[in-house]
């Protein structure tokens, strides 16, 4: 018995283990509700910035080993990802990110998960 294409669209999977967004878009762009398709790196990071239309800037923290004083250093990266309408993010939220096609000339990663709200 073959699914109905709404109920195909339900049930649709990115590919990666992850929840999706209980809100419904219709934004062609949208992993979950469009046909972006999503590949490669996974970052999981806290966002700093929704200042822009549909943009996200998330920053996650790392170490880095310094040979010549055998210590580590603490460093961050700060990547602009694409923010799909169904994802309500504010500043502070824990996002998982993926990467994708170029979207925009700095845009080539796009949320896909919500971890952690702002308390």
């Amino acid at each position: 018995m073959a699914l109905s294409n709404k109920k195909r669209a339900e049930r649709k999977t990115i590919g990666i283990k992850a929840i999706p967004p209980s809100g419904r878009c219709e934004d062609v762009k949208c992993p979950w509700h469009g046909k972006l398709s999503v590949r490669g790196r996974i970052f999981q990071g806290k966002v700093t910035s929704v200042k822009g239309i549909k943009t996200a800037i998330v920053k996650w923290p790392y170490t880095f080993f310094i040979p010549k004083y055998e210590r580590y250093e603490r460093r961050h990266s700060r990547v602009v990802a694409y923010r799909p309408e169904c994802m309500n993010l504010v500043v502070g939220d824990t996002v998982k990110i993926i990467e994708c096609r170029s979207l925009s000339k700095t845009k080539s990663f796009v949320v896909i998960e919500k971890i952690t709200e702002k308390k």
